[in-house]
């Protein structure tokens, strides 16, 4: 298990805890830290865990249902290359929920796991 402060903690609600944990670990590169399946597992990346609660799972359970739909958040997550990054991820398979939108702090696209929670890809802008 993890140190509570080694780690910044995000819950997402999904139906599917293995196709999550799987979705995370393979495409995005996070590790798997442990699994309860189908109940819960957590996923790690850098100081991000991120904990996939499934519908048997405490943290689902305790949400009402009104809030218990995915979407509403997302994590962000930072690329050098992120036409390279899109790139992979459509070899892959994987469709994007968004064209890249460009602004003054970089570029994004966003991306959904299996449960319909959000991804945001982005790519800083370079500073001269």
């Amino acid at each position: 298990m993890t140190s509570h402060d080694e780690y910044v903690s995000v819950r997402y609600l999904v139906d599917d805890v293995q196709a999550a944990a799987d979705f995370y670990t393979t495409h995005l590169g996070f590790t798997l830290n442990s699994s309860a399946a189908p109940a819960f597992a957590d996923v790690t990346r850098g100081r991000l865990r991120l904990l996939l609660s499934g519908p048997a799972s405490s943290g689902a359970r305790a949400t009402p249902k009104e809030a218990a739909v995915p979407g509403g958040n997302r994590i962000h997550l930072t690329y050098d290359d992120l036409d390279a990054e899109i790139d992979r991820l459509s070899d892959a398979g994987l469709t994007f929920r968004s064209e890249v939108v460009a602004g003054p702090g970089g570029r994004q696209i966003l991306l959904a796991d299996p449960a319909g929670n959000l991804i945001e890809l982005f790519q800083p802008a370079r500073r001269p």
